[in-house]
């Protein structure tokens, strides 16, 4: 039975905005201006003027409109146009303008004088705007909305898959990806099982009550078969790994266990397939990884690249030598990395390609080999020793930290 939980806890309120300018209203009335503007409640987050004075409109940025276009379309002539842009280039690129992002406008409502747009507020994202004041003295400044840190523990055991499983208990889809960055070198997420669990604490970002990311996972278990791998943060502030096991082992390894994100395996390693084209049984010591066109495809470990180019039927293909025991292959590429040759050194997760199919395929995949001491071995089954341990002065504060975490986890998903 499927069993997931999410428990949230605040434990920091970071307000991101720098100083704004104080209250203030351009182009309004004589009567708007002075000390008394200040005193008058704004009907949406500050943003550096008193937006009851205006009338708003608001929008998205059109498909191909640039920010001059925006701007004529909220009835600036040209020349202010120019003069705007001109005038806050050190603020806002506007080569940065995207479609489908919005603003809103703020009109004078003044009805003896001409009705015109007084501010542009571009929303970059949910937390970043930019300013515009199209009246007067023309200038742009930036502005944050507040960001809330929430810790939050999740409890997810896989019933379908972990996607689905973490939507459906509310969890930030944002986890996944970072899970996967954690676990990368130990647990293979196009191999999860029914049951397999997650356990995780971690910190969530929010913006005005809309999620807008993982700020961080101090700690998470994976649990399968009855067995435990836990992943505890821990900084040794010497720029290398971050996150260890129990032991104060690594949970970087010497290789990742797949060369690419999210999607599936379409066939495995055998010696007995029958070919999806040809029709015949032959080995195929490799795994496919099913994939859209233009996925990018990584080295799973530092290496030299020995062989770039077309492979009959695996298409192009780079083959690289990770020491003098393993070496991996990647078949069937769309294109290589721009600029890879053969004979440049490559370090683990550098994009090396993205996926096709070229040569004999039925659809776009990645089909990745690995030979041990020129045998090709099971990728999936493929052990891989760790990284450098933490340092044996930190152990100790580790294992604290572990315990500490472990405890709240525990506390917040009511582990027996």
């Amino acid at each position: 039975m499927r069993r997931s939980l999410v428990i949230a806890i605040p434990v920091l309120m970071i307000l991101a905005s720098q100083l704004l300018p104080s209250c203030r209203c351009c182009g309004g009335s004589e009567g708007e201006t002075g000390a008394d503007t200040i005193a008058v409640k704004d009907t949406v987050y500050p943003l550096g003027f008193c937006t009851d004075s205006f009338d708003l409109v608001s929008g998205t940025v059109k498909n191909g409109e640039n920010f001059t276009g925006l701007l004529l379309r909220l009835g600036l002539s040209a020349k202010e146009a120019y003069d705007l842009v001109q005038a806050t280039d050190s603020v806002f690129d506007v080569r940065k303008l995207r479609a489908g992002n919005t603003w809103n406008a703020y009109y004078n409502t003044d009805t003896t004088s001409e009705r015109r747009a007084q501010y542009l507020v571009y929303n970059q994202d949910k937390v970043h705007m930019t300013v515009f004041c199209l009246a007067d003295s023309l200038h742009a400044y930036k502005v944050e909305r507040p960001v809330t840190v929430v810790r939050k523990a999740a409890d997810i055991i896989i019933n379908t898959s972990l996607w689905n499983d973490m939507i459906a208990a509310g969890v930030s889809a944002n986890m996944i990806s970072e899970l996967s960055e954690i676990y990368a070198w130990t647990v293979d997420f196009f191999g999860l099982h029914k049951g397999d669990r997650f356990r995780v604490l971690y910190d969530q970002t929010l913006c005005e009550g809309a999620d807008i990311g993982v700020a961080g996972i101090p700690y998470a278990v994976f649990e399968r078969d009855g067995k435990e791998l836990q992943a505890v943060m821990f900084d040794q502030q010497d720029g290398g790994n971050k996150y260890w096991n129990e032991k104060g082992e690594s949970m970087r390894k010497a290789f990742l266990k797949a060369p690419l994100k999210f999607t599936r395996i379409s066939s495995g390693f055998s010696y007995h397939r029958k070919h999806p084209v040809h029709g015949d049984v032959r080995a195929h010591t490799g795994v496919d990884y099913a994939a859209p066109t233009g996925t990018p495809v990584m080295t799973i470990g530092d290496g030299t690249v020995i062989s770039k180019g077309w492979g009959g039927g695996g298409g192009n293909t780079v083959k690289i030598r990770h020491n003098s025991v393993y070496t991996t292959a990647y078949l069937h590429l769309s294109k290589y990395a721009k600029n890879l040759k053969v004979g440049d050194r490559v370090h683990q997760g550098d994009v090396i390609g993205y996926v096709g199919m070229t040569g004999t395929a039925t659809g776009p995949h990645l089909d990745f080999r690995v030979w041990k001491n020129g045998t090709p071995i099971n990728p999936l089954t493929m052990e891989s020793p760790s990284a450098e341990p933490i340092k044996q002065e930190n152990m100790a504060a580790l294992d604290s930290v572990r315990v500490m975490y472990k405890t709240a986890l525990d506390s917040l998903t009511n582990r027996k």
